[in-house]
């Protein structure tokens, strides 16, 4: 029985910090173990020109702890106001690595994005030419759309519509959460992939809803059907290039998320390796634990994959923290309601 592995250093391809007090508290719980991450760019306002991520870029290194090797891969949130020059020369110094795209409307703080595709349209010919890919929150936000639908409406509505419209452009389907997602990744070609998220993996839509509502587990896109679930831990343990972890840690207080109105967002930052690790073991797919970490993502950034490793052992059941903290607030830790037995010693 396996009770030690040694992985290539892995990176987090989705990754929210937040700004201010709270990015300096989350922060550390990432660069710990993860060597780079896709820094979401949905502060308010916005990071939607070069000026903008330069100035975040300064701010998480100067975050860091003083014994961290962590790089911040940045990106630019795409506006229908966004210059494709702008946009190429942040890509071509190597200041951005992607460009995200928000419908307006479907998550916390993407009221500054898209409404009209059409109105983009010369930025994502810009990205094609020079290969600077496309991360997507794939979501309609249409009223008349169940929101357990707005996946695979967005795939037919917009996603599919796009890819034909601009070939080339290189897409990133960000945490998926349904099988029509897994298969539509299957089938896209080598320009698609997708990220997975740790919680999409653990949680469904009753663990959102029975025995009352647990603010702590909802986030967007919503954890769906149970076979969905399933059909995504087949595609992120299958070993299969095009998936790979995008862990979508997304902080809130939790006076934000135990409300009437609570934010969407799991954190998931200090425990994912000793999660994951136990999906991957329950699966039987240990040996794909790196492909998933560490392999895929920067294959399909077209980086060079880290050189440093880290190593888990399986031993008692590990007791996380249940929260952190953040300044004057508190932010709860995802708690995946099952003992995780694999720590990171090193």
């Amino acid at each position: 029985m396996t009770t030690r592995l040694t992985l290539r250093r892995p990176d987090d391809w989705h990754l929210h910090l937040r700004d201010g007090a709270m990015l300096r508290a989350v922060l550390p719980e990432s660069a710990r173990h993860f060597a780079r991450a896709i820094i979401m760019p949905n502060l308010v306002p916005p990071v939607v020109t070069a000026d903008d991520a330069a100035a975040y870029r300064d701010r998480i290194r100067a975050a860091l702890p003083e014994d961290a090797d962590f790089t911040p891969l940045m990106t630019l949130y795409l506006t229908e106001e966004s210059d494709p020059e702008d946009v190429a020369r942040a890509a071509e110094t190597g200041l951005v690595t992607a460009v995200k795209l928000y419908p307006a409307g479907a998550t916390t703080n993407s009221a500054s994005g898209v409404r009209d595709m059409d109105r983009v349209r010369p930025v994502l010919e810009r990205m094609a030419a020079i290969g600077l890919p496309l991360c997507v929150h794939g979501e309609v936000t249409d009223p008349e759309v169940d929101i357990f639908d707005r996946e695979a409406v967005f795939i037919d509505r917009v996603l599919d519509p796009l890819r034909r419209a601009v070939p080339g452009l290189r897409v990133v389907m960000e945490h998926l959460t349904t099988s029509d997602g897994v298969d539509y990744v299957r089938e896209g070609g080598e320009d698609l992939g997708a990220t997975i998220t740790t919680h999409h993996l653990v949680i469904n839509r009753n663990h959102l809803l029975v025995g009352g509502i647990r603010p702590h587990y909802y986030c967007l896109p919503v954890a769906k059907r149970e076979r969905h679930r399933l059909a995504l831990r087949a595609a992120a343990t299958s070993g299969a290039g095009r998936f790979f972890l995008g862990t979508d840690s997304a902080p809130h207080p939790d006076h934000a998320k135990e409300t009437a109105c609570g934010c969407a967002g799991c954190f998931t930052a200090t425990n994912t390796l000793s999660i994951l690790a136990e999906v991957f073991e329950a699966e039987g797919a240990l040996d794909r634990l790196e492909a998933f970490t560490s392999l895929n993502g920067p294959d399909f950034y077209r980086l060079p994959r880290n050189t440093g490793t880290i190593a888990l052992e399986k031993g008692d059941a590990v007791e996380y923290p249940a929260a952190i903290q953040a300044g004057d607030d508190r932010v709860t830790v995802f708690d995946p309601g099952m003992p995780v037995h694999w720590r990171v010693v090193s």
